[in-house]
């Protein structure tokens, strides 16, 4: 394997459900800048106004959830848990295909360095010199799942299709 070649896998997962509270991304998809800047504010927004708590409290379990999803020509960004509940508030029942996902793992210091790490990982590095297997739409998350000596660990969950 090649040294700069992130580390991936291909992992099959059972059809599953997001519950997501979320926001439209103003900025342009190529203002990387704008759309992280746009990211952190709706996280602030969610952990202080109490959604991000609404939401964990029907959760599955300690997944959080951060979900990009195309929806009528608009870039849309949630907050969210995996659950088969719903809530008043909700934005979103996002369902995420049974079929492959593409993986990647990582830890950082913060959930949106480790979101933003993960995504540019897969999505400028393995998408684009992967061979047999392609994203071809539909929602596409980074998930936190808990912490360890102080760093926040998670992997982005992207599902493919064989080419």
């Amino acid at each position: 394997m090649d040294e700069n070649m992130a580390n991936y896998t291909l992992e099959e997962k059972e059809g599953f459900t997001v519950l997501g509270m979320g926001t439209d991304l103003k900025s342009d998809y190529t203002d990387y800048v704008g759309i992280n800047k746009e990211k952190l504010d709706f996280w602030q927004a969610v952990k202080q106004d109490g959604r991000l708590d609404a939401l964990k409290a029907v959760a599955a379990n300690d997944f959080i959830f951060a979900v990009n999803e195309a929806v009528n020509q608009k870039m849309m960004y949630y907050a969210g848990v995996m659950t088969d509940t719903t809530l008043p508030d909700a934005t979103r029942v996002i369902q995420f295909p049974k079929g492959e996902y593409l993986v990647v793992q990582g830890e950082a210091e913060t959930a949106d360095v480790l979101s933003n790490q993960l995504t540019g990982i897969a999505f400028g590095q393995v998408l684009p010199e992967a061979k047999d297997f392609a994203y071809v739409g539909g929602p596409n998350a980074t998930v936190e799942m808990g912490q360890r000596d102080g760093l926040v660990y998670g992997e982005v969950w992207i599902p493919v299709v064989r080419k």
